[in-house]
């Protein structure tokens, strides 16, 4: 029985790693599944980052719905996003420590910004949306402990988590695409993801029809995506597209200029071939919309030699593109190296699409980017 079908045979999250059980035919590898207790990597994790992560994305809907507005947009003003970050951070900490006293956090924010009487307002704010999201309602102090859990550096050894409360700033301030990551990290390796995108259309063909979706992988047990915050919502197996011509294949791509080099892009494209428009939308959704075969290739080229990726906009997006079939790498065709501490400080830039097309677009980002990093 192939990979794939296994997959979808044991898509219940307790009983998928007895996918890999050496059975011969279908109704034996159900019958396993149905009857098996082993064991399985990681399930509890699994669980518990599900759980933070959608607390999180109705802590982050809530901001929006309460801040937001069409003044805040023509100002230019971020504080919605800011508390966003913060109380996104404060629940999903919080969450962790509960279950997961001992692991460390590589997190985005630290609480400075919400100390002394400078800090009140903004901080009363984040305290109080924090708390529509959590079960116990937590104090001042305990919401600015939660959030400075996560300043751990990271590291080559044992396991740490790490998040983006909000990954896609303008995306979440214009009401589009906006992501909260979060990523277990054992032995420098992305062993566990979840995304969570509020605004992500759950069928892609379908963009005006049900939105929110949750992006769940586990090392060597496939991918799968869930309706956000729909209870009981039903998990099913994703997969990378088959296109095995890169000039079949589309790009998912930033909004943002600052993200990428939309003229490197233009040249790799016209290497490739490729002639179908961009999807175009800003966050790790666009991991999930490659994961899912909404598209076939996620580039994040450098936009200068200096700039150093951070660990959080990436692990799980990179876990779930594998798991769903995909291959991702920096621009050189290296792996992504989350054992350097907070940053991908070994790498440059990201390459994501399915395996078919993969070493040749790898081979035209080298080409177009040939001498300059």
């Amino acid at each position: 029985m192939s990979g794939k079908l296994r997959r979808l045979v044991c898509n219940r999250p307790s009983l998928r790693l007895l996918a890999k059980a050496p059975l011969t035919h279908t109704t034996g590898l159900i019958s396993a599944c149905f009857y098996s207790t082993r064991v399985v990597y990681l399930e509890k994790e699994r669980a518990v980052a599900i759980e933070a992560v959608e607390r999180a994305s109705r802590v982050c809907e809530a901001v929006f719905k309460r801040l937001v507005t069409d003044e805040t947009l023509t100002k230019k003003d971020k504080s919605p996003v800011t508390v966003a970050d913060f109380s996104a951070q404060a629940v999903v900490n919080s969450i962790l420590e509960k279950y997961f006293p001992n692991d460390p956090i590589v997190g985005e924010e630290d609480s400075k910004d919400l100390l002394g009487e400078e800090g009140r307002v903004l901080r009363e704010k984040v305290v109080e949306l924090t708390n529509t999201a959590v079960n116990t309602p937590m104090t001042t102090e305990e919401v600015l402990q939660a959030i400075d859990r996560g300043q751990y550096a990271g590291g080559s050894t044992g396991r740490h988590w790490t998040l983006d409360p909000i990954d896609g700033t303008k995306g979440f301030l214009r009401g589009e695409q906006f992501a909260v990551c979060l990523a277990l990290i054992i032995d420098g390796k992305v062993r566990l993801g979840v995304v969570g995108c509020p605004n992500l259309p759950y069928d892609m063909s379908q963009p005006e029809g049900e939105k929110g979706v949750l992006a769940v992988a586990v090392e060597e047990q496939g991918a799968f995506q869930r309706k956000l915050n729909v209870k009981d919502s039903l998990e099913t197996p994703i997969f990378v597209s088959i296109v095995e011509d890169s000039c079949n294949a589309s790009f998912c791509e930033s909004v943002e200029a600052g993200h990428a080099n939309h003229g490197d892009s233009a040249k790799i494209a016209e290497l490739l071939g490729i002639t179908k428009q961009s999807v175009r939308m800003d966050s790790q959704c666009k991991y999930i919309a490659v994961a899912r075969g909404d598209a076939d290739i996620y580039l994040r080229l450098p936009v200068d030699s200096k700039y150093v990726e951070k660990i959080w906009d990436h692990a799980a997006g990179n876990i779930i593109i594998q798991e769903a079939g995909g291959q991702v790498s920096d621009v050189n065709g290296e792996p992504l190296d989350f054992s350097q501490g907070r940053t991908l400080s070994a790498n440059k830039g990201v390459i994501a699409a399915n395996a078919s097309i993969f070493d040749t677009v790898v081979e035209a980002v080298k080409a177009t980017l040939s001498n300059k990093f």
